[in-house]
């Protein structure tokens, strides 16, 4: 194989392949636990928070992903689309970067390469 040819290769490998895609159908039959699962998870954060493994902040944003892969506040297992999911996302994503030390750590990242714990 030639390095210098990969790239011309996959893009003509995919061009080729594009006009045949068809996007799959979003999904609405994904289970989460609810508030079950917040629950649980955030007992997880708590104790790795207590034990010194993981910063406030880290706690934060570990409770807005807790929130994300449970499906919210929903009471009991309940099966949810994808988009639902998705929205969950976007507005924990929109939430956090609205906060000054997680741009402290996007920052620091593109400085550094490595992450921040603050």
């Amino acid at each position: 194989m030639n390095g210098e040819r990969l790239i011309d290769d996959a893009k003509a490998l995919a061009l080729q392949l594009a006009p045949h895609y068809v996007a799959p159908a979003p999904r609405t039959d994904i289970p989460v636990a609810g508030e079950a699962g917040v629950a649980l998870l955030k007992v997880g954060i708590y104790m790795a928070k207590q034990g010194g493994y993981i910063s406030e902040y880290d706690a934060v944003i570990g409770e807005k992903l807790a929130n994300v892969l449970s499906g919210g506040r929903l009471t009991g297992e309940q099966k949810v689309s994808e988009q639902y999911l998705l929205d969950l996302e976007r507005e924990a994503f929109l939430g956090l970067c609205g906060q000054a030390k997680t741009q402290e750590r996007m920052q620091h990242m593109l400085k550094t390469g490595k992450a921040l714990r603050n």
